[in-house]
């Protein structure tokens, strides 16, 4: 919580310091300067962007804490000399939000086109994704159809990405749950799964738990493999009558609320465990929430100017 504050101070003292800079610049000029307004304008067309592109989520509260954290992280230090946008790849999310809370957000190609008509030169595009799947797949896909439209254009990798990140997500995961883990609680992750070669990452996220220790920890997928049954039946093995069920998810939205926390529906993580004799703990709180995992969403960004 501390270093979110931080971080929330840090922001509205970078606000602050800009609009006492602002007010220093306007005293001594003259507010009748056009050929000023003018050049503060260029340099403003011209800022280079860091594009931050998440699936998203109609979860109004956890968007704010999961997906605006990541963005919020970068910010806090790139915000001097990048702009900060934000656009989501599913359109389904951007529509409703638009017609529920009249509230607009650019998809890729969108956000993309304005930063052309904007006259940005630079652009680097940070996805939020767990693990380069089809989703990922799909907006590296759009970003080189714009290729000859900037000068220089960067991808950033997704959080799972090299062995460090890895083993930094399973010590971050760790820290969160610690208040759960008394030695006779399973620790259970739900991730979404997918038909993509990636999906063999969460076999590789349970496998460095392991080779850290983690032995309680035990993830699985909703619509691929490992399935519910199988970490169910990993975590009765090991002798456990407890269970903590989240999300392996960037944000607590519609899966973790639903298929994963939902008792009343059979199908649902928490009913099966329940069924299976489980006493069922359910945390809805997404990985962007968690300010070690953001840190490293920054440490690619970082990775992904340096490559410019």
């Amino acid at each position: 919580m501390s270093d979110q504050m931080s971080r929330r101070g840090f922001m509205g003292a970078a606000a602050t310091g800009a609009v006492a800079l602002a007010g220093v610049a306007l005293a001594g000029c003259s507010s009748t300067s056009a050929s000023s307004e003018k050049s503060s304008e260029k340099e403003k067309a011209v800022k280079p962007v860091i594009l931050v592109t998440s699936f998203g989520t109609s979860y109004n509260d956890s968007r704010h804490i999961t997906i605006g954290a990541i963005e919020d992280a970068i910010r806090e230090k790139y915000w001097q000399d990048y702009d900060i946008r934000r656009a989501f790849t599913a359109q389904i999310i951007i529509d409703k939000l638009k017609e529920r809370d009249g509230i607009t957000i650019d998809n890729m190609t969108e956000a993309l086109d304005r930063c052309v008509k904007d006259g940005v030169k630079e652009v680097v595009v940070q996805p939020t994704h767990l693990m380069a799947g089809l989703e990922y797949t799909d907006v590296k896909d759009e970003l080189d159809k714009y290729a000859d439209k900037f000068d220089k254009i960067s991808l950033g990798d997704p959080l799972l990405t090299s062995d460090d990140d890895y083993k930094k997500v399973a010590a971050a995961i760790k820290e969160n749950m610690a208040s759960f883990d008394d030695g006779k609680t399973a620790l259970c992750l739900m991730g979404h799964g997918t038909e993509a070669d990636s999906n063999a990452d969460y076999a590789k996220m349970q496998e460095v738990f392991k080779n850290e220790g983690l032995t309680q920890f035990f993830v699985g997928t909703v619509e691929a493999e490992p399935t519910c049954e199988d970490v169910i039946a990993a975590a009765s093995a090991a002798g456990y009558k407890k269970a903590v069920l989240a999300p392996f998810m960037v944000v607590a939205g519609d899966h973790a609320n639903n298929d994963m926390a939902d008792e009343t529906d059979p199908d649902s993580w928490a009913a099966k465990f329940v069924a299976a004799g489980f006493e069922v703990t359910c945390l809805l709180q997404g990985l962007g929430q968690n300010v070690a995992v953001d840190d490293i969403y920054v440490s690619h960004v970082d990775d992904a100017i340096a490559k410019l």
